[in-house]
């Protein structure tokens, strides 16, 4: 079974100098039909002007991951941690305990668009932690590639839950196959570009749940970037 969620049906945020759609529930925006989806609560797609950016705010016990799609977002955070973020990194904060920190565009002529995601961890009360890595090289391939996972696999980043976290992008009439498993679930969110899945035209900024499907083939209708969660069912 999959279900589309339509980038025009998304929540949002508009605060000037920030502008935020909402795959899910998130802030002010609620829909009691649209809460998360397992796991995963949280896909925020975020446009921050130059020079703005959130203020030092708190988090506790979630895996909070972060991916730039254009621009660059600095990160400093209570446990020391100062780095700045650009196109092709992956970002895992794990706030655990208690983590403060902040997110800056300090690029002052130039807009930073990006994806917050939020996982929740498998364990309460964790040690916070952080991980960052660059995977440029992997999606110049254009192939499916994982990105994060439970135990650190392939060279991809931990996180502390059962989810793996894919990335490609593919070019216009490549065709991919998604890794599904009866037992679990999958969700997969179009970040540009347009694809083809099993029947399901997708566009940039529409999400596709997937679950109890025996086989998922992507066709990238246009060149195309993209994320894939594979979650516990």
């Amino acid at each position: 079974m999959m279900t589309l969620r339509k980038s025009a049906e998304r929540g949002s945020t508009r605060l000037g100098w920030l502008q935020s759609l909402h795959t899910f529930s998130f802030g002010d925006y609620l829909d009691e039909a649209e809460m998360g989806f397992g796991d995963l609560r949280v896909i925020n797609e975020d446009r921050i002007q130059g020079g703005r950016g959130f203020s030092t705010h708190g988090h506790r016990d979630m895996e909070i991951i972060s991916y730039v799609l254009k621009g660059a977002l600095e990160h400093k955070d209570s446990t020391g941690t100062s780095a700045t973020l650009l196109p092709g990194e992956v970002q895992r904060m794990s706030a655990g305990t208690g983590v403060r920190h902040s997110e800056h565009n300090h690029l002052k002529d130039e807009e930073t668009h990006f994806l917050q995601i939020w996982v929740l961890p498998d364990k309460d009360g964790l040690k916070p932690g952080y991980a960052q890595k660059d995977f440029s090289r992997e999606l110049g391939k254009g192939k499916l590639f994982l990105a994060l996972s439970k135990d650190g696999r392939e060279g991809s980043l931990t996180m502390n839950q059962d989810a793996d976290l894919y990335l490609a992008k593919p070019k216009a009439g490549e065709k991919l196959d998604l890794p599904v498993h009866w037992d679990r679930k999958g969700w997969l969110q179009l970040a540009s570009g347009g694809l083809a899945v099993n029947g399901h035209k997708l566009e940039a900024g529409d999400g596709l749940a997937i679950h109890e499907e025996s086989a998922v083939k992507v066709e990238a209708v246009q060149d195309s970037h993209f994320l894939y969660f594979n979650l516990p069912g």
